[in-house]
């Protein structure tokens, strides 16, 4: 019997259109009705995921939620953290002078917010998604010692496939480096995937690998896919996330959650 459903929001749980769609809240509803518990994993901020907790009523002291990748674990009521992730300014100085050496746009978030030392499009794509401030901070600014959640590259996608390649080896060395969108390339902490975030909740919960389900769509899924009892792929996916998957579901816009609520909690 399955105890805990982990869903990745965009491209996952979000159709096309941002939106939760009725038929996938009430195949929610049915799984937590039915005792399961319904945990948002996301590569989106804290404050990103806010809005839709609430939306979906999964505010309580016994919902829990995954951020950042995995790089921020938290009870959705108390905000107690489960478990935190996090590099330093000084790899966020670091990654800039290979994002200048690359002609890429960079930002980061930290405790306290995200910033940039140049406005982009993707940057302000990603305020709009997320509904947040971003601020501009030269980043000689930063503290090398402030606890950075995570440093993403963003830019136009035929962009960000040169600088992909175009990473020095010991980048992957060093860090979690993972694309969530074709705009969107985000370094973490070594130690740090959604994966590594819902095996710690499994911990805590006292809930056992076989017990979980795991849905996502693209590469910042793959350690959660993996990782899970049943490892689910969207119909939407990339090719390499369906490869690694024990299950491929209908797309997002197809409700590809419910499909899977029905046919594997029911």
């Amino acid at each position: 019997m399955y105890k805990l459903i982990a869903l990745d929001m965009d491209g996952t749980l979000l159709n096309s259109e941002k939106k939760v769609s009725d038929k996938t809240k009430e195949a929610l509803k049915y799984a937590t009705d039915k005792g399961v518990r319904v945990v948002i994993a996301t590569g989106r901020p804290i404050d990103g995921v806010e809005r839709y907790l609430e939306e979906l009523n999964l505010i309580s002291e016994d919902d829990y939620v995954l951020s950042f990748n995995g790089a921020l674990v938290r009870n959705a009521k108390t905000k107690e953290a489960i478990s935190k992730d996090a590099i330093k300014g000084a790899d966020y100085k670091y990654l800039y002078e290979i994002s200048k050496d690359l002609g890429v746009n960079i930002h980061a978030f930290s405790l306290y917010g995200c910033h940039t030392p140049k406005m982009s499009k993707y940057s302000e794509v990603e305020a709009k998604l997320n509904q947040i401030n971003i601020a501009i901070k030269a980043v000689e600014e930063v503290d090398s010692e402030e606890p950075i959640i995570k440093v993403m590259m963003v830019d136009e996608p035929e962009i960000l496939e040169r600088a992909v390649k175009g990473l020095p080896k010991e980048v992957y060395d060093k860090y979690t480096v993972v694309r969530s969108t074709p705009y969107f390339l985000e370094f973490l902490s070594k130690s740090c995937n959604k994966g590594e975030g819902l095996r710690k909740l499994a911990e805590y919960l006292n809930i056992k690998q076989e017990e979980i389900i795991a849905c996502g769509d693209a590469e910042n899924d793959h350690h959660m896919i993996e990782y899970a009892g049943l490892g689910v792929a969207m119909g939407n996916g990339t090719e390499e996330t369906k490869k690694i998957a024990n299950y491929i579901t209908k797309t997002n816009n197809e409700d590809g959650i419910a499909h899977v609520i029905y046919k594997f909690i029911k």
